[in-house]
């Protein structure tokens, strides 16, 4: 018995020996296994990076050199299409320098000129509103009442682009900043800044001059609504629904394009978010005769 036990204890020994060996010369491959893998993988990954910055560098050598190709093509794609028209820039609520640049620089190129620059007073002043009116017109407006709102912001605006004997009280009663005259306008512009957090009230007339203001200025001239890539939030919705073309990337040359073609007439939403049509409008016309969309002029019938 005492025999076997220690026969029995020595096996055991050379058991775990061999397991703490076994062990020990694992962990030396495992770790030479493991740093060369990692080594691989280091220069692997270290290829790829070169490559990708490389490609990177491609891609922004071509991407300015489209650029820079849109710089120069653009002013000839505009050239005179808006020659001799006197052009409004009208902000409701504010108005940056940033987009105003971009208005100008855009009209300048077309041959147009940025003839008026107005700010409309968001929320409305009611008080100052209804102070030029008598009876029950000057108390509805004073309290607000968005249809007698919407008549007088839509007269407001035929005023702001046509002048008249009362423009001098439009400007004081709605108007933070002004400059330019009203006479003559051919196209206007619409940008929209808003005070964040109104309350339900101020949205409401707010909402009701916007209205009737876009009303009153397309009924005189051409109104086509702009904003930059990074306005937020959008007011290209907004624009839609109150039936007036826009663009939403006015500082980009592309948009420029865009809004000028907009002030000549076309319609829709153009840019670079989901909310465009498309990048541009038809800048085209179609061949003398063809009035249809199929490719023999009969509407692809």
């Amino acid at each position: 018995m005492g025999y076997s036990a220690r026969y029995h204890a020595a096996s055991l020994a050379a058991v775990f020996v061999a397991l703490a060996v076994g062990i020990l010369i694992g962990v030396g491959l495992g770790s030479d296994v493991i740093s060369g893998t990692a080594e691989d993988l280091e220069r692997s990954l270290a290829s790829d990076l070169d490559e990708a910055q490389a490609r990177v560098g491609e891609l922004e050598a071509e991407l300015e050199a489209e650029r820079e190709f849109s710089r120069q093509v653009s002013p000839t794609i505009v050239a005179g299409t808006l020659r001799g028209r006197e052009i409004a820039l009208i902000g409701l609520g504010g108005l940056g320098q940033d987009v105003t640049a971009d208005v100008e620089e855009a009209v300048g190129a077309a041959g147009a000129s940025l003839a008026e620059v107005a700010v409309v007073r968001l929320p409305p002043d009611l008080d100052a509103l209804a102070s030029p009116l008598k009876g029950t017109d000057a108390r509805a407006v004073s309290r607000g009442g968005e249809e007698e709102l919407l008549r007088y912001a839509e007269r407001a605006g035929r005023t702001l682009v046509g002048g008249g004997p009362r423009f001098d009280e439009l400007r004081r009663a709605m108007l933070s900043r002004y400059s330019g005259s009203p006479e003559g306008i051919d196209g206007v512009v619409v940008v929209r800044q808003l005070p964040d957090d109104l309350d339900p009230g101020a949205e409401v007339t707010s909402g009701a001059i916007e209205g009737g203001l876009i009303e009153g200025l397309r009924s005189r001239a051409e109104t086509v609504g702009a904003e930059r890539t990074d306005a937020d939030p959008s007011s290209i919705e907004f624009f839609e629904q109150n039936g007036i073309a826009s663009v939403d990337n006015v500082e980009l040359n592309s948009g420029q394009v865009a809004l000028v073609f907009a002030l000549d007439g076309a319609a829709g939403s153009f840019g670079i978010k989901e909310t465009a049509d498309g990048l541009l409008p038809d800048l085209l016309p179609s061949p003398a005769g063809e009035t249809g969309s199929g490719p023999d002029g009969d509407g692809g019938s």
